[in-house]
């Protein structure tokens, strides 16, 4: 769980990346130039597989460690104070999981799939996928759903971030705050650049 929680972290970097090129205000010619160059470059096809290979795992480990853990103790303590024993977060990723689940599921058909109908499909080589993203994101429930699931994906980092490193065994006194900052400066930095996408589409921040 660990493992592929951070694979995809490792992804979320790259995305955010390339989908930052929209910011560059340009029409979208970076952007489309980034967007081409990673859908036609064979070595990233390749890797595509992993990343939802990888997706997939996260998703399946997800599932069985809530089941896991359910089956533990499946009548709750008489006395359990979890606010104080954990944050809310902690204890919902199952909830956060099953939403980012449902996100992933839209943002994959309405831009993943089509690019990849556009390449494979009508062999169209100039699919303008920003010019797609600026149709997408003029519907303001699109908007909303986007940040909804960026807001699932915020909580969702918080906790796997440090979590991930503690699997491994990496919890130390000298070490826990440092990479609990990181995972805040990451997690911060990756949702405000995800929900900025849609929000400058809708509010014509960019053309």
């Amino acid at each position: 769980m660990g493992l592929t929680g951070l694979f995809l972290i490792t992804f979320l970097i790259v995305h955010a990346g390339i989908n930052s090129c929209i910011f560059l205000n340009d029409g979208g010619e970076t952007f489309n130039a980034a967007a081409h160059f990673m859908s036609h470059n064979w070595i990233l096809r390749f890797m595509e597989v992993g990343l939802f290979a990888g997706l997939l795992i996260h998703i399946i480990q997800g599932l069985l460690l809530w089941q896991q853990n359910k089956g533990a103790r499946p009548v709750g303590y008489a006395v359990n104070a979890e606010s104080t024993n954990s944050k809310w977060y902690s204890r919902s990723m199952g909830m956060l999981g099953t939403l980012l689940l449902f996100f992933l599921i839209i943002h994959i058909s309405k831009f993943f799939v089509s690019t990849k109908i556009a390449l494979y499909g009508s062999g169209d080589e100039e699919h303008n996928l920003y010019y797609q993203m600026k149709e997408e994101f003029s519907k303001w429930w699109v908007v909303v759903i986007y940040l909804i699931g960026v807001a699932s994906l915020f909580w969702h980092l918080l906790h796997g971030f440090q979590s991930a490193f503690q699997t491994f065994g990496i919890n130390h006194k000298r070490y826990t705050p440092i990479i609990k900052a990181a995972g805040t400066a990451y997690t911060v930095i990756i949702c405000v650049l995800f929900a900025l996408m849609p929000l400058a589409f809708f509010l014509e921040w960019i053309e």
